[in-house]
């Protein structure tokens, strides 16, 4: 199913592009780092049933700008929460992918009260040293033809977007403020949530993914087997479906 078109608007100083899909209660689809928006063509069929989609491209991905020069998954928290106030949503589902799932940790974080329920898919809490010597690696440089193909599509600004996501990814290697989700302060998470992550994923490491769920209250976790870097895609989009809509519709709830 094809992404319908969205439209942009301004808010914290930048243009934000967003698609807006079917109704009932809201559900915010964010993509993972160096994504956007049309990654989640596969899953709109099913999600858009019970659902209405708000699916955003973040700060300096896709068509939205990023005037400033640094990315921060806080910032980008801040930036979607602005961008529901300006639609009048207050409380909403989320499910977020990889840098998405990064995003939402500080929207669950920043304002408890608005999540109520959320998914992960290959999350992180912290950044280990394994995913750091990843990210030293990162350089818009050693991206083969078809990886600046693939990129081309998803961003509309130019590869000066591209080497911009890229510098920033390399960034991430040296921070340690913007993920640094102890347990206390994961600890203050109220949404239900449904942490995903591959046994085998190289950047986000399982055991990250087994702090989250001993530290969240009211939360569930589901390890995709010989499962890499976002687990959920292609021959392992049923699966994940088939487990995230009953929890989005709360019937584990109801066991």
């Amino acid at each position: 199913m094809k992404l319908p078109l969205g439209q942009t608007v301004t808010i914290n100083e930048m243009q934000m592009y967003y698609v807006a899909h079917g109704q009932d209660e809201p559900l915010v689809l964010l993509h993972g780092y160096t994504g956007s928006s049309g990654d989640w063509e596969m899953f709109l069929p099913d999600l858009a049933k019970e659902h209405r989609l708000i699916i955003p491209d973040l700060r300096g991905h896709g068509r939205s700008t990023n005037p400033s020069t640094t990315f921060t998954f806080r910032q980008a928290a801040l930036d979607v929460f602005a961008l529901l106030d300006l639609l009048g949503i207050k409380q909403f589902k989320a499910i977020g992918m990889s840098g998405g799932g990064n995003t939402l940790l500080h929207m669950a974080t920043q304002q408890p009260g608005r999540v109520a329920a959320m998914a992960l898919a290959s999350a992180a809490s912290y950044y280990p040293e394994q995913s750091r010597a990843i990210m030293r690696t990162y350089s818009a440089d050693k991206l083969a033809d078809d990886e600046w193909r693939i990129q081309r599509q998803r961003h509309q600004h130019g590869d000066e977007q591209i080497r911009a996501l890229y510098r920033h990814g390399q960034a991430f290697a040296d921070e340690y403020h913007d993920l640094n989700f102890i347990p206390p302060y994961l600890a203050t998470i109220t949404a239900r949530t449904l942490i995903v992550s591959g046994d085998r994923d190289p950047l986000v490491p399982v055991h990250i993914a087994v702090e989250m769920y001993k530290a969240i209250p009211h939360s569930y976790l589901c390890i995709v087997p010989s499962g890499e870097h976002l687990p959920v895609f292609y021959n392992l989009r049923e699966p994940f479906i088939k487990t995230v809509m009953p929890f989005l519709r709360g019937d584990w709830e109801q066991q």
